[in-house]
């Protein structure tokens, strides 16, 4: 690949994680704070993410893989998407933010998979070359947060003053701009063709369900919707968490977790070939139970180095979990299934399992939010800790490690 092409889409990839991180990662306590929203309000906010997933495949399988060229329809999706992300900044009310933010969500998630495609097609060879494009997206991720906290829009004043509103103008105007650059982009057109009749199962991906014959992919596919039930708890309380408990330059601390997700994915294939896949996945479930005790228990006083390293465990709880996940999953659908399998796992965590996370979520920050703050914190994050660990100790019982062979 020339290196004016990969520039493009470091590029492309840099303002693609720019715009989501700059207003997901503030959005529970913009919710609390700012649109007075409850734990059940909040938490169906945050189910549209899982809506966008599980509505994306109709959007690649039936316009983006057969119809027109992905940069294009890359680019009319965020120029859309910036007017929607423009409402939100005006919505004064949580009933008014939400149809917008579901519309928008229905439309960025699909992107996630289209600025893959423009790179993939690019690429000669992905497995060396893909990794550090990407990474320029985990840069922009955190560039948008290092903003949010030099212009303390994040801070207890930005906030109290309705700042926060503002990462929603700023995400509105990366969508713009990566929306008309999405045009300029290496031209990618559909390699489906169009004629071809497939089949609402083909389209999702669901052709892969044969693979759950398999009973350690069962127990795998099964364990991924269980996991992402306490994964969602950090999504959706841990930035309100971090501000109530008075921690400085939240947003920027946050971050922590990118940068540990950047340096720990170049140690899987190290870790995935000494110990295994069952390990591998294991060590990425109990780090989400550490991380969440650890926010139980600590503070931004004495204790704040316990809110650090549970924010530093991002990178075990997400890389040891979902790309070992990809990588397993990769080698257990065949070469006709990849696409296909790797669909199925994306409905099962991001759709199905963090839908019922966010809910659970919900539901618990409301049952508890009349008790003192720390023990509301501490009741918030015991629960997905044991959840995590239930899991955890399932998976250590019932998957095998021996049945390594193809499922199909």
């Amino acid at each position: 690949m020339k290196a004016s092409t990969s520039i493009r889409l470091s590029v492309m990839m840099f303002l693609e994680f720019f715009i989501w991180g700059a207003w997901f990662v503030t959005l529970g306590t913009y919710l609390s704070a700012n649109l007075h929203a409850d734990g059940i309000a909040t938490a169906n906010v945050f189910s549209t993410q899982s809506y966008g997933a599980i509505i994306a495949p109709f959007i690649i399988g039936m316009i983006a893989d057969k119809f027109f060229n992905a940069e294009r329809i890359l680019g009319v999706l965020h120029l859309a998407g910036a007017v929607l992300m423009f409402q939100m900044f005006r919505a004064e009310d949580v009933s008014v933010f939400y149809p917008y933010v579901f519309a928008y969500m229905v439309l960025f998630m699909p992107t996630l998979a289209l600025v893959n495609s423009v790179s993939f097609r690019q690429m000669k060879n992905p497995e060396k070359e893909f990794s550090v494009i990407r990474m320029f997206g985990t840069i922009g991720w955190i560039i948008a947060g290092v903003l949010v906290s030099a212009f303390a829009w994040d801070s207890e004043a930005g906030v109290a003053a309705g700042f926060m509103k503002n990462t929603f103008a700023m995400a509105g105007i990366a969508s713009v701009i990566l929306g008309f650059y999405s045009f300029s982009l290496p031209k990618t057109p559909p390699i489906k063709d169009k004629i071809q009749k497939e089949s609402i199962g083909e389209i999702l991906g669901l052709d892969a369900i044969r693979l759950l014959k398999n009973g350690n992919f069962l127990i795998f596919f099964i364990s991924s919707i269980l996991i992402c039930i306490p994964l969602a708890f950090y999504y959706q309380n841990a930035h309100r968490f971090f501000e109530e408990m008075k921690m400085p330059h939240v947003t920027v601390m946050m971050t922590i977790g990118q940068l540990s997700e950047t340096f720990l994915i170049l140690l899987i294939p190290v870790f995935f070939k000494k110990y295994g896949f069952k390990k591998t996945i294991m060590a990425g479930m109990l780090a989400w139970a550490i991380r969440y005790v650890l926010f139980a228990y600590g503070d931004a006083n004495d204790l704040l180095f316990m809110l650090i390293i549970g924010i530093a465990l991002h990178g075990i709880c997400y890389d040891f979990f979902f790309v070992s996940g990809q990588i397993y999953t990769d080698a257990q659908a065949g070469e006709k299934y990849k696409s296909a399998a790797q669909g199925l796992i994306t409905l099962a965590t991001y759709g199905v399992g963090m839908l019922i996370g966010f809910w659970v979520a919900g539901l618990i920050s409301d049952h508890y939010k009349d008790l003192p703050l720390a023990e509301f914190w501490r009741k918030v994050w015991i629960i997905p800790a044991g959840i995590a660990l239930v899991v955890c100790f399932l998976f250590l019982a019932l998957f095998k490690e021996k049945q390594t062979k193809t499922a199909l």
